[in-house]
């Protein structure tokens, strides 16, 4: 990964990314991971090949936790174990989402439950406990990942935007209850960005020109186009911002 700007600071930390195994997360754990963080993250599915990739590029190489962040225990545990190896987190990134698609009429309760459990509730207990540690680090960075979807008023996944302008709310009440602490909470409003899984699923050309189209750069939003503005977030060069969403959609918002 070739970053245009580098945020020394960040080197040596210990950073925690859930979802951090595929899409714009394991882009995120290889640009925190080029940087020379301690980074550990947490995923479904097997990722040993993304951390033996990063140890023979970096000569750095992250934990990978086998874990469900609808499980909050095992997260938990997940992230005593990220403090026991690399020290105390000071660097928190919440990351994981699905973004499956579903309607009105025929979306159970379980189903609402199953979706917040995955794109909201972690993000609040994963802040629950780094906090703790942060505060007796003197501080920390916790950056949440949102979307754009609810900005746009976008259809087809209910759940999904709730849970997205949800976590804008929570961002903004954790920025004003950790502040005297030196807890520093943003979050990143990602546009349409182009992992593997959206082409699989969802990617036409129909539509994605269409979507280019309402950009004012016409350019393919990728994973990597987020870890910068994430690395960002995460230093010092940030240190004075606070309870903010920071958009980065090639500017789809800001034109409708």
């Amino acid at each position: 990964m070739k970053l245009t700007a580098h945020f020394t600071d960040i080197r040596g930390q210990s950073v925690f990314i859930t979802g951090g195994g595929s899409g714009i997360g394991a882009a995120l754990t290889e640009g925190f991971v080029a940087e020379g963080a301690k980074v550990a993250f947490v995923q479904r599915s097997d990722a040993t090949d993304l951390c033996d990739r990063l140890e023979a590029t970096y000569e750095n190489r992250p934990i990978f936790l086998p874990c469900d962040v609808t499980d909050v225990e095992a997260l938990s545990a997940a992230m005593e174990e990220t403090k026991r190896r690399h020290g105390a987190i000071t660097i928190l990134i919440n990351n994981a989402a699905s973004d499956n698609r579903h309607g009105l009429a025929d979306y159970s309760v379980e189903d609402w439950n199953a979706s917040l459990n995955i794109n909201l509730r972690p993000h609040f207990f994963t802040c629950q406990k780094a906090a703790p540690d942060m505060r007796a680090a003197g501080g920390g960075s916790i950056i949440n990942f949102s979307s754009i979807s609810y900005m746009m008023g976008n259809g087809d996944y209910p759940a999904y935007v709730a849970a997205k302008s949800a976590i804008t709310g929570l961002t903004r009440g954790l920025a004003r209850e950790l502040g005297p602490d030196n807890i520093r909470v943003n979050a990143l409003m990602p546009g349409w960005v182009l992992t593997e899984r959206q082409r699989r699923l969802w990617v036409t050309g129909e539509a994605l020109q269409a979507h280019i189209d309402r950009q004012c750069l016409k350019q393919e939003i990728m994973p990597e186009d987020m870890v910068e503005p994430t690395l960002f977030l995460a230093s010092s060069a940030s240190r004075m911002m606070t309870g903010q969403a920071l958009v980065v959609d090639a500017g789809v918002v800001v034109t409708g």
